[in-house]
């Protein structure tokens, strides 16, 4: 499990970043973690991976303290960044010299997540383009069976098939014992496979909920109808009409959840004491 609790942290005396921070996830679950550009996600990702350290709080998984880094904590967490450079050696070359340190690599899950991407073993890192490195580099994470995977925008630079292959081996290698994040703007990347939702600002978390959860209290619709858009508890204008929000009652069905409307609602001024 991660937890964190009251986790502050700036980069600077005149402004605070995270503020009195708290939040938990249990494994076996994949969270979409959200939020406006500065909220501060990059900046919580790096705080949990152990690569800055907090001015106050704690940040612990499976009660270890991830700021001490220790190698039996790092052997178990992984973190795909956004942006990342890859050595000029083949994938096979790649495996060998950085599988060793995670005891539960799996070479046959490698080896099946590869060919769900269209890749193989034997392709030379330097000669991809940055959506091919990044199917490689997700393979290889998925692959090493750590308990917390970290995924910063992992859909960006994937073409269409790209992104429907990215859905598929995040479920495909999803365990009881695995906790992964997805932090990303893409909502639409990745809303049939999350089944925990985060939404966060400066001020903290706006929402920690289970999908189920959000299913059974919020119904998700596109309506034409102008009247029940402005009943809704939130209404986008989209082409042709509206994406609303309401109260799940008997007179409407449990739907899917519409990631950007909910993270609208919750966002919203008027919807931020919104209690699920």
């Amino acid at each position: 499990m991660l937890d964190i609790k009251n986790l502050s942290f700036s980069y600077s005396r005149k402004q605070s970043l995270l503020r009195d921070f708290s939040m938990q996830l249990e494994s076996g679950t994949v969270t979409g973690l959200l939020g406006r550009n500065g909220a501060g996600k990059s900046t919580l990702i790096y705080l949990i991976c152990g690569l800055l350290r907090p001015q106050s709080g704690t940040i612990r998984f499976d009660n270890i303290n991830t700021a001490e880094r220790t190698p039996a904590l790092l052997s178990d967490i992984f973190l795909v960044p956004e942006e990342f450079k890859l050595p000029s050696v083949t994938l096979e070359k790649y495996v060998e010299a950085n599988a060793q340190f995670y005891p539960r690599f799996d070479r046959a899950l490698l080896e099946k997540l590869l060919d769900i991407f269209e890749l193989n073993s034997s392709i030379h890192l330097a000669k991809l383009s940055m959506g091919q490195k990044k199917k490689a580099f997700i393979a290889f994470a998925l692959a090493c069976r750590t308990s917390l995977l970290i995924l910063d925008e992992p859909t960006n630079g994937l073409d269409i098939s790209g992104k429907r292959a990215f859905r598929r081996v995040v479920s495909e290698s999803m365990t009881d014992e695995t906790t992964i994040i997805i932090s990303t703007h893409q909502v639409y990347d990745i809303d049939k496979i999350l089944d925990h939702v985060v939404i966060m600002d400066r001020s903290g978390v706006l929402l920690d909920e289970s999908i189920a959860e959000i299913q059974s209290r919020l119904s998700f619709n596109f309506t034409t109808d102008r009247q029940r858009a402005e009943k809704a508890l939130i209404a986008l204008d989209v082409p042709g009409g509206y994406n609303i929000a309401e109260t799940l009652t008997d007179d409407n069905d449990e739907t899917e959840v519409n990631l950007e409307t909910l993270f609208e609602l919750i966002t919203s001024t008027h919807s931020k004491t919104l209690k699920l």
